[in-house]
């Protein structure tokens, strides 16, 4: 339509879920115009396969992504690759998610985690709300694994104001008022007003947690996330990270660390509770590590070798990957499909909602939840570069190991500790702000019988 474009086709809430919905109706492409905001969608594989090769594309900081800067700032999500923060903070964080330094956060995530099984034999019986007890969850396993803070105690009943105020931001970012001229001056003054005192208390909250550490002196064994970035210099120019890079970086952490994990284990214990075979198959090979009835203190290397549950951790991260989409620029002038034409610079967003769902590389059941899909034999016929529920190239998910090991240490200390029992009625919703996270998501757990 004139002047406002498309605005009538978007639902504001759920947009890109909206869109997963519109666009096979569009040959997996589509552009949609937000009064002067045009955006260009691609969920078809074949196209997002070549949008994928590091040769021709490379990351976008999208508009989502700038809208969430102003609270993370030039953290490594939301940086520019230009940024020389980037390219830094990039080099001294990569060891810090290598092998040795996640064996060191193992012990830290298991005592987390058995936390959390304790907290949750006391609410048998009862309904428990699966996003907002995630969410208390990660943010716990990244603070005290990689900020040696901790914000609140699992068992306690009050959300803690840190995630009550990392979720109101993220849904502040997620706004898509901001597209309508004049919106925010006329009708958001009180949410900016609310996001500026988020904002500043947030940073306030981690510059102590700053100081204190430097206070306190490193360890010399052991060091965390928060002793890298205080401590390690660039390889490449000697120089270390600024306070107020750190705090972007730490605060990119809590968000996107907790967040992505949080709603992918709600996910995964959704279709747990509602395919009990699959539950079972899990549990089966869970015992076969784990044979007493306790969680044993298990080595960081017990956990890879669960593959039908790692299985069910794929499945569900291409169902519901741990953001909607991403966005991709043209390095050069290129075609996409022999017939899609881009000059350098030009952006496009892929849905990965709808990419992750299409029948062409997922077959006719491609909508359905099967954890088998991802045997070794289904995979080599997909197109290499297809799969990227953690983002793609030099910029993916510098955490996604953590995250991943988070994820499944996490279920199975629940599979092997409870029976999940799902809500009469419930249909799997999900909301969105940055990332996708189930809605109004309650199950019961109760003990396992053996």
């Amino acid at each position: 339509m004139p002047i406002i474009g498309d605005l009538l086709t978007v639902d504001v809430n759920k947009p890109c879920q909206k869109l997963a919905k519109d666009i096979t109706a569009y040959d997996g492409i589509l552009e949609q115009r937000i009064f002067d905001l045009p955006a260009i969608v691609v969920s078809r594989t074949d196209l997002v396969n070549e949008i994928n090769d590091e040769a021709s594309w490379e990351k976008h900081v999208g508009h989502s992504l700038r809208a969430l800067r102003p609270v993370a700032g030039d953290g490594l999500f939301t940086a520019y690759s230009h940024e020389p923060n980037w390219r830094k903070a990039h080099n001294i964080l990569t060891p810090a998610f290598s092998k040795k330094a996640m064996t060191a956060y193992h012990s830290t995530m298991v005592s987390t985690v058995r936390e959390l099984v304790d907290s949750w034999n006391a609410k048998q019986g009862q309904w428990i709300d699966i996003a907002a007890a995630g969410n208390r969850f990660t943010t716990e396993v990244i603070g005290r694994a990689g900020i040696g803070h901790s914000f609140n105690r699992l068992d306690e009943v009050s959300d803690d104001p840190f995630t009550t105020t990392v979720l109101r931001e993220l849904r502040y970012a997620n706004r898509r008022t901001d597209a309508i001229p004049l919106y925010t001056k006329l009708f958001g003054k009180a949410q900016r007003n609310q996001h500026l005192q988020d904002k500043a208390w947030l940073r306030s909250q981690i510059s102590i947690i700053i100081d204190e550490r430097r206070n306190a002196g490193t360890p010399a064994t052991d060091a965390d996330i928060l002793d890298s970035m205080l401590t390690t210099p660039d390889p490449d120019t000697g120089a270390t990270l600024d306070d107020a890079n750190i705090i972007n970086q730490i605060l990119t952490l809590l968000v996107a660390g907790s967040e992505t994990s949080a709603n992918a284990i709600g996910f995964a214990l959704h279709y747990l509770a509602n395919n009990p075979d699959i539950a079972t198959a899990c549990r089966a090979e869970i015992d076969t590590y784990w044979p007493d009835s306790d969680i044993p203190d298990c080595e960081f290397g017990d956990i890879a070798p669960m593959r039908y549950l790692r299985r069910v951790v794929d499945e569900t991260l291409r169902l519901w990957p741990v953001a909607p989409g991403y966005f991709r620029q043209a390095k050069h002038d290129t075609t996409i499909g022999g017939e899609y034409h881009f000059k350098a610079g030009d952006w496009v967003f892929v849905l990965l909602l709808a990419a992750h769902r299409d029948t062409a590389a997922w077959g006719p059941d491609a909508a359905q939840f099967n954890p088998d899909r991802f045997l070794a034999e289904n995979l080599r016929s997909l197109p290499p570069r297809i799969y990227k529920p953690f983002g793609t190239g030099p910029r993916a998910c510098i955490g996604r190991q953590f995250a991943l090991h988070e994820i499944m240490l996490t279920l199975a200390a629940i599979l092997h500790q409870f029976e999940l029992e799902p809500e009469p009625g419930y249909e799997l919703t999900a909301s969105e702000t940055i990332t996708i996270k189930p809605e109004g998501l309650r199950l019961k757990v109760n003990a396992r019988s053996r």
